[in-house]
């Protein structure tokens, strides 16, 4: 049997469409998050106190106890300044994540490829207590991100940019 010569890198990141792919869900997520962030320093905390008091009356709940009771008395400035400032490093995360992906940048793979592995376990964890297609689904594109991302890291590897 002839050995087939192995393929050479190929720096281009067009020739990873899973990169770009992840690169895309990554930018989105991160939009989202600095959306989030940006909402809940424009909204405050009376709104989204009002907000949860009007889910426990329309769902007939308990006005003295329960966990979106909890969640009303926990909402204060300092908690929605808080909230949105770790959504808004989150969204900043994800975004240059996202943009070091699409530009081919190792950092980016390295980053994607922890901050996904970050979340196996939970996924795991859910699968296990919850099991069903969401906490599956989960799962596997967890693990296709890990390997996408390990992938494209061990060819680098391999085969480093010239120069």
């Amino acid at each position: 049997m002839k050995d087939r010569p192995a393929r050479p890198y190929n720096p281009n990141p067009r020739a990873h469409p899973g990169l770009r792919a992840i690169a895309l869900v990554e930018a989105a997520k991160g939009l989202i998050a600095l959306a989030t962030a940006s909402g809940l320093e424009i909204l405050g905390p009376a709104p989204l106190r009002g907000f949860v008091h009007a889910l426990i009356r329309h769902f007939e709940l308990s006005t003295t106890e329960g966990p979106l009771v909890w969640l009303a008395n926990a909402i204060n400035a300092g908690a929605v300044h808080a909230t949105a400032a770790i959504a808004g490093v989150y969204g900043l995360l994800h975004v240059m994540e996202a943009w070091g992906l699409w530009r081919d940048k190792v950092w980016a793979s390295w980053l994607g490829c922890i901050a996904a592995a970050i979340y196996l376990p939970f996924d795991l964890y859910a699968l296990w207590h919850h099991p069903g297609w969401v906490a599956t689904a989960v799962l596997v594109v967890t693990l296709v991100i890990v390997y996408v991302l390990a992938r494209d890291l061990v060819r680098r590897r391999r085969r480093p940019l010239p120069g």
